[in-house]
């Protein structure tokens, strides 16, 4: 067939049905005469599922056929009924004239299609034979038992990552292998429950919470204090830019407290890009040394992304007229009892619970460490970012203002 054709339905099917009746995908595209690229391929988009690997090198794709596959008794359909259900499909039948030939309700085939049509849009019988089977097996594999996959997800939590963004990255690295991902609940039923799969049993130290066990969720809020500055902006005079993260410069500051509060250290994070500055603090955290140590960390950044600071009412930032003339950037402050207008700082203290952990001396830490910890986390892929880290997004906005 000429470059650039598509190959007919009709031998599309043959591969499939070949490599779906245990033929090897080396076998498969030889014998067929397509490529080992196209099989494979094709394979992904009608199953979804990978092949187990078997051969030298690991390259002998096949299915091992189910002796005991179910099918054909009660609700589970066969194979020759899949096989009617593709012909009346092929011949663009209805859902209700396929149900009547095999004599099942039309919610059986339409079901059946559901669950089985590949992302080709084309129901291929034998492989939705395969998935059937697969799905019906017993006792059920758990996607934790794989030791590979349970080294990956141990080696990102222990970087910091949550459940959430590991299953994130999973799904964007294999797209169309279900085998290789899993959810961020599976993750957590396994920490939470350690006898589902085979996570290693102190990961959930990693958690943002370090909890064994879930709790209910608890309305969190608690007031800082702090009277009144005068002449300070509110949060409700911030220009409406700020609000929609489409202009970069608009940060957000917070302190991350230790033992007794005794310790401190700052912390400052741009809303667009979600970059985040670490503020040395080993002596205390009163008001002139947040300002000297603020002013020293942004002073390098150019003037167009200084464009505001947002903070809390604590008396750490009673020096915020020094900071506004220094770095020539209002500061606007939040309202009392409302942490969620610092969402992007609240987030990001959370993640760096993990490095600093509650109820911990927080002045050991040096200069050097903390631009240590800032540095994996500005190389955290973030959600929200189309997991970019916040090290490109900021890179790229340095970049296109060059």
């Amino acid at each position: 067939m000429p470059s650039g054709f598509p190959w007919p339905l009709e031998k599309r099917r043959e591969v499939l049905d070949a490599v779906a009746s245990g033929m090897p995908m080396l076998q498969a595209f030889v014998v067929c005469g397509v490529s080992f690229a196209t099989v494979r391929q094709w394979w992904v988009q009608a199953a979804g599922m990978g092949l187990l690997k078997s051969g030298r090198g690991g390259n002998s794709l096949r299915v091992v056929p189910d002796p005991d596959r179910p099918g054909g008794s009660g609700r589970r359909l066969s194979l020759d009924e899949r096989v009617s259900i593709q012909h009346g499909r092929d011949l663009g039948w209805s859902l209700a004239r396929i149900a009547a030939s095999i004599g099942r309700d039309k919610s059986v085939v339409s079901r059946e299609l559901g669950r089985n049509t590949g992302s080709d849009g084309v129901y291929h019988a034998r492989v939705a034979d395969v998935k059937a089977a697969a799905r019906a097996r017993r006792p059920k594999g758990h996607k934790l038992d794989q030791e590979q996959l349970c080294e990956k997800i141990a080696q990102w939590m222990d970087q910091g990552w949550s459940p959430g963004l590991i299953a994130r990255v999973l799904r964007q690295d294999h797209p169309d292998d279900r085998g290789a991902r899993v959810s961020h609940e599976t993750i957590y039923r396994s920490l939470y429950v350690q006898s589902r799969g085979s996570l290693r049993a102190d990961l959930y130290k990693r958690l943002s919470t370090s909890r064994a066990s879930r709790r209910p969720r608890e309305r969190v809020g608690a007031a800082k204090g702090g009277r009144p500055f005068k002449d300070a902006l509110k949060i409700s005079q911030r220009p409406a830019e700020v609000a929609d993260r489409a202009v970069p410069g608009h940060w957000e500051g917070d302190l991350i407290l230790g033992a007794g509060n005794t310790s401190a250290i700052g912390t400052l994070v741009e809303r667009s890009t979600r970059y985040t500055i670490l503020l040395h603090l080993p002596v205390d955290h009163t008001a002139e040394r947040v300002a000297t140590a603020m002013v020293e960390a942004m002073s390098d950044l150019p003037a167009h992304l200084r464009r505001s600071l947002t903070w809390d009412r604590g008396s750490e930032m009673a020096g915020y007229v020094d900071i506004q003339l220094d770095l020539r950037m209002p500061v606007y402050f939040a309202d009392p009892h409302s942490p969620w207008q610092r969402g992007s700082n609240e987030n990001t203290n959370r993640l760096l619970r993990h490095w600093f952990e509650k109820g911990t001396d927080l002045s050991g830490w040096s200069a050097e460490e903390l631009k240590r910890v800032a540095i994996m986390l500005n190389a955290r892929p973030r959600p929200t970012l189309d997991l970019k880290t916040p090290a490109q997004a900021l890179k790229d906005l340095l970049a296109r203002a060059a």
